[in-house]
């Protein structure tokens, strides 16, 4: 018989019971505050890691199994040397100590740490690897050793109770840690104030094992949990078994996490909040799963057939509830969202409510029963006088199968299966897993084994049963839209949807869920200009250019309209969207284009590994509300875009209108113009502006620009959107420098430390109608070199066209039909021979090619 089963009087109970009653509840909440500790770094470790290494999955996935690689090793080794210890507490109190000085440490170096890893990537890979596996390993090794230490102290009472107690607990502590950096540290404190705020949880739990350890001294010598010296015993074959079943289920369990990520895409949006609460909710579901076990150890019975049914039981609705994804779901969002906005007038309260909806509804019930799956592990395979041993080898296990299930799902069976296929496959191995526990149960009926093999079976049909693109049929932009583009991959989902009739017919990229961009003309309008307009007033003769994001390939695409660019590079970071690049018509064929070099690259990532100068950097990555996306608009990026110029080079930024609200736009444009001494503002169209800022002055020389502008490929490509002269090109300036900073004032830049935008609530509805008159407003001439009258008229005559026609869409917008209407005559006269204002106007024009 295991020793976790024995009979309760065969264990020595008199003094370790009473000391566990007197300490278990006290440290676990030792154990939670430790938690949320713990979640705290690792998400602020994350979010470094993806500036040092970039954000393409496949380096994170190494980081975060780093992370886990020392918490694994420190449930070994610490829950080893934990049996050996006479004063355990204060043993737990040195490991929360250490835990908070190296947390913090980590934290700094990993906040200066991306041109180190640069530097040494470029003449030695293996090394930058070694030292970040280090620096991000160390301190989780402490971490691993927090549980079995706090196991060992309790006593040796019932170790699925007490086990399944700290757990909960640690994993409560971690529900309130996944929450805190995005709804209050990160966007109160910044990363660093963040981690400080974590070390001070760290250091209050050690003060509070060293006033256990002084005010709950041993009454007698039984009570003490008896030092375990002697060299531990073979282990018996039901635990190998039980480690071996139980670390394969981790690794399903990691699997289904990385799925549940892409599952969530068509409810969730990619804000920072989105992911801390599917975080959240998963944390939930174990943690109550584990109390729910701790309660009812009594009456579940067998542990083997138990960690069978869990097991099995996680996997299969996990199945089920991907097949019964609908758009119910967005309608279940909208009544909770609009219940807690009525509660509490809080658009933050009701967007959590809609993504918690969302989350619950993937992940809570199969985290429930992997929750519930811990303690039964440890009912079978951990000896009460060998706890704090037995548990750290159960974490260590599990946490070793979760590095291979992330590894797993995220290099192979995602990009390769898809998430319908790869779910079906992690199912039939937790299927697989629980039948093989519920066969070794002595207990188990022929039933409960006929249960468990058609488990399987349900799993293999469902699975194969259930439609490849079930999840794209979901996404936002195709309904009511053809699907014509598709693909899941460790990055993200990309898809591309037609929408439109007749000859306005377009196409629109997605990712995540997201819209990004598109090939209608509001589109091709703002990313010719994004790459012409920089190079047509660049100082000097311009002859290379950087674009970091692909997107639809129309501003790379562009570049070739130039002819005097003897360079052109892009850096995209998701290979479906190089994909999908010959589905977008006005790029010139830039998928193909042999001048083009693209490389599948991170910008920030491209700018720090290579030293290459340009004259033009042009940026356009997606809206930054997007997690993980505001970094690429910080003032630490532009300083680093900055230092890849060559003498009069440029930088030019697109800025979206509608996507943040107005302040965190003036927070952008701070970002800018702290780096940028010489910066100035062009509206490319009514939802987009373009920043273009320089490190030497920016003269704007009208026979210069109208030089370049008349370039027959530069002229046609203009023309094609709306921009049929010099005049019309400068017609597009809003203001200098000065009116940039009047706009901003105050507001504080967006930094790698403070990233406030991305953790900003939902965008007003139609902020577009708040952002665009105040930028306008700022709105001066442009300061011409060598400029006559009649220049000077002709651009007048242009801004007031664009005037008459934002103010049109403005009334649009504002729901004010008559205003709308007292402009259609002017804008049908100022559309003739403008494709732009065509498009709007509804008079025919032929699809740019």
């Amino acid at each position: 018989m295991n020793a976790s089963a024995r009979p309760m009087a065969a264990i020595p109970a008199a003094g370790a019971a009473l000391l566990a009653r007197t300490t278990l509840w006290p440290a676990a909440l030792l154990l939670a505050l430790s938690g949320v500790a713990s979640l705290i770094f690792q998400i602020l470790w994350i979010k470094q890691l993806s500036l040092i290494v970039g954000v393409e999955v496949h380096a994170i996935a190494a980081a975060v199994g780093a992370f886990f690689l020392g918490l694994a090793a420190g449930s070994w080794v610490l829950g080893r040397r934990a049996d050996r210890s006479a004063r355990p507490f204060l043993m737990y109190a040195g490991i929360e100590a250490a835990i908070a000085a190296l947390g913090v440490g980590v934290t700094i170096t990993l906040g200066m740490g991306a041109p180190a890893f640069a530097h040494v990537e470029a003449f030695s890979p293996l090394l930058a690897w070694v030292a970040v596996v280090f620096v991000v390993g160390i301190t989780p090794f402490f971490m691993g050793g927090t549980l079995p230490v706090l196991l060992r102290a309790t006593g040796a009472g019932r170790i699925s109770r007490a086990g399944a107690t700290l757990y909960a607990a640690n994993t409560g502590g971690a529900i309130v840690g996944a929450l805190l950096p995005a709804f209050f540290l990160i966007p109160a404190m910044g990363v660093q104030g963040a981690s400080w705020a974590a070390a001070g949880l760290n250091l209050l739990a050690a003060l509070g094992a060293c006033a256990l350890h002084r005010k709950a001294p041993l009454p007698a010598a039984d009570a003490a949990p008896p030092v375990v010296s002697a060299p531990a015993p073979a282990m018996p074959r039901d635990a190998r078994v039980a480690l071996g079943l139980y670390a394969v289920a981790g690794a399903v369990a990691m699997g289904y996490e990385v799925l549940w990520s892409q599952m969530a895409v068509p409810f969730m949006s990619t804000r920072a909040f989105a992911f801390s609460i599917v975080l959240a909710v998963y944390l939930v579901g174990l943690a109550a799963g584990s109390a729910l076990y701790a309660r009812c150890e009594r009456w579940v019975g067998d542990p083997w057939r138990v960690f069978g049914l869990l097991v099995a039981g996680a996997g299969l609705i996990a199945l089920v509830e991907l097949a019964l994804l609908g758009r119910w779901l967005v309608s279940a969002q909208s009544v909770a969202e609009s219940t807690v906005l009525r509660w509490t007038e809080s658009n933050m309260a009701g967007m959590a409510a809609r993504f918690a909806v969302a989350a619950s509804a993937l992940v809570l019930l199969p985290t429930l029963l992997l929750g519930a799956a811990f303690p039964a592990v440890l009912r079978i395979a951990v000896p009460a006088e060998r706890r704090g041993q037995g548990a750290g080898a159960v974490l260590a296990w599990n946490t070793l199968g979760g590095i291979a299930g992330t590894a797993l799902t995220g290099f192979l069976l995602l990009p390769y299966l898809g998430t319908v296929r790869s779910l079906a496959l992690l199912t039939a191995v937790a299927c697989c897993v629980g039948a093989t526990a519920i066969w070794r149960a002595p207990s188990s009926s022929p039933m409960v084994r006929g249960l468990s093999a058609a488990f399987v079976g349900a799993a293999m049909i469902l699975g194969v049963a259930m439609p490849v693109d079930h999840l794209a049929r979901l996404l936002p932009g195709a309904q009511g839209a053809e699907l014509v583009f598709y693909e899941e991959s460790h990055g993200g989902t990309v898809a591309v949807v037609e929408q439109g009739k007749g000859d306005r017919r377009f196409r629109r990229l997605y990712i995540q869920g997201v819209s990004n961009s598109g090939d209608a003309m509001p589109s091709l309008r703002y990313m010719r200009l994004q790459a012409l307009l920089p190079l047509i007033v660049h100082a000097g003769e311009p002859r290379s250019a950087l674009v970091i994001g692909y997107g639809t390939g129309i501003t790379a695409g562009a570049l070739s309209r130039y002819p005097g660019l003897d360079r052109r590079v892009v850096a995209e970071l998701l290979p479906g969207v190089l994909h999908a690049a010959p589905l977008f018509q006005g790029s010139y064929g830039a998928s193909t284009d042999p001048g083009l070099e693209i490389r599948l690259n991170d910008g920030r990532r491209e700018l720090l590994r290579n030293t290459e100068r340009y004259d033009l950097i042009t940026l356009e990555p997606p809206p930054p509300s997007a997690a993980g996306v505001v970094n690429l608009y910080s003032q630490d990026f532009y300083t680093l875009a900055a230092a890849r110029l060559n003498p009069r080079g440029i930088v030019a930024q697109w800025l979206p209108l509608p996507t943040q609200n107005l302040d965190d736009t003036r927070a952008l444009v701070a970002s800018f113009i702290n780096v940028f001494p010489h910066a100035s503002l062009w509206t490319t169209e009514f939802h987009e502006m373009l920043m273009v800022g320089s490190m030497e002055p920016l003269p704007l020389d009208a026979a210069r620009i109208a030089e370049r502008f008349a370039q027959p490929k530069v002229k046609a490509a203009l023309a094609e959107v709306g921009v049929a002269s010099p005049a019309a090109l400068l017609a597009t300036w809003v203001t200098d420098r000065a009116g940039l900073v009047n706009f901003a004032g105050s507001t504080p830049a967006v930094t790698d430390d403070r990233p406030a935008i991305e953790y900003a609530t939902w965008v007003r509805p139609r902020e577009v109608i708040h952002t665009l008159p105040a930028l306008l407003a700022q709105r001066t001439p442009p300061s011409l070199v060598a400029a006559d009258a009649e220049v000077t008229r002709a651009i007048d005559r242009e801004r007031g066209a664009l005037d008459l026609f934002y103010a049109s869409a403005l009334a649009a917008y504002q729901g004010d039909r008559e205003g709308w209407a007292r402009s259609d005559a002017e804008l049908a006269a100022a559309s003739e021979g403008n494709a732009y204002l065509r498009w709007f106007t509804g008079a025919k024009a032929g699809r740019v090619r």
